[in-house]
């Protein structure tokens, strides 16, 4: 008699956009018990997106207590925590119930998102992400030489720094919309130069916008291509704004990303400011369900 197919259902949903076929893809496997972490990666390498999501469903007190656990993965590798991914999932699991906050549990801990319902406007979720680490100032002209960037790109009135809120990026301010565009990565070159700090990805802003109600443009390129919208490293990203004096303690403000690959992302931040530190960095956006299927094998 031959084996049974293994069979999990998943949908798939535009983050950071109230609209189909924008913002940054994602696939949800609500039920994912019973899945190896090399099926996870494997199901990840498969699906191709910049991240999969897997949720393990738990006894209803153990998730009010802990929240749900999602695990995140990239075609490459599992993260401990990523923005758009958590956004997303937490809408999946929200869907029609109209609920005010869904908490995940990640592998860098519980993650509350919670919902805002205007009368004609799209749903959105806000995630209030881990309480930002400042890391090193990086010295530009390295930074030039590791990103295949020409002198003078670089904004000189901004610190070029490592920020996390569970996943360090390197923020690097640049000159105008014009430099940010023309931008071309060596991701050997760059990939070499992060592993001697304490970054794992560079994330590019300028303060020059397409949307004249944006407060940056960004743009984050990695081993999987360009990410069209990149919710942890805009989470850095508060921390640093706040920090260096770009956005106001808690300002919601609106970051553009993924226009370059005609997907096109709005992300809204906003982070605090106590005793001199930044903390309370919130991330957040809408979501769109744009199919739903089932794997089998």
């Amino acid at each position: 008699m031959a084996n049974e197919k293994k069979r999990f259902s998943f949908l798939q949903l535009d983050v950071f956009s109230s609209r189909p076929f924008e913002g940054n893809s994602l696939a949800v496997f609500p039920d994912a018990r019973g899945l190896s972490d090399a099926e996870m990666q494997a199901i990840a390498r498969e699906m191709n997106l910049s991240e999969t999501t897997f949720v393990l469903p738990r006894d209803a007190a153990t998730e009010r207590e802990r929240g749900v656990r999602v695990r995140i993965f990239t075609v490459e590798e599992e993260l401990p925590f990523a923005g758009h991914p958590t956004l997303g999932t937490a809408f999946a699991l929200r869907g029609s119930t109209g609920i005010k906050e869904v908490v995940l549990d990640l592998n860098v801990g519980k993650v509350p998102v919670c919902f805002e319902e205007v009368s004609g406007q799209p749903t959105f979720g806000e995630m209030t992400q881990k309480d930002p680490v400042f890391g090193m100032e990086h010295d530009r002209e390295a930074v030039v030489r590791a990103t295949g960037l020409r002198d003078g790109d670089i904004d000189p009135s901004l610190p070029v720094q490592t920020v996390s809120t569970g996943v360090p990026f390197t923020m690097v301010p640049m000159r105008s919309l014009e430099v940010i565009r023309r931008l071309h990565v060596d991701l050997r070159v760059a990939s070499e130069y992060l592993e001697k700090t304490d970054s794992k990805f560079f994330y590019f802003v300028t303060r020059e916008t397409v949307d004249p109600n944006g407060h940056l443009h960004a743009r984050m390129i990695f081993y999987n291509g360009e990410d069209p919208a990149t919710g942890s490293a805009a989470g850095c990203c508060a921390a640093w704004m706040v920090a260096c004096g770009v956005a106001k303690p808690d300002e919601r403000v609106l970051i553009e990303q993924g226009i370059e690959v005609k997907r096109p992302s709005r992300i809204f931040v906003r982070a605090g400011k106590k005793d001199n530190g930044v903390v309370n960095v919130r991330v957040g956006g809408n979501a769109v369900e744009i199919l739903h299927g089932e794997l089998s094998w």
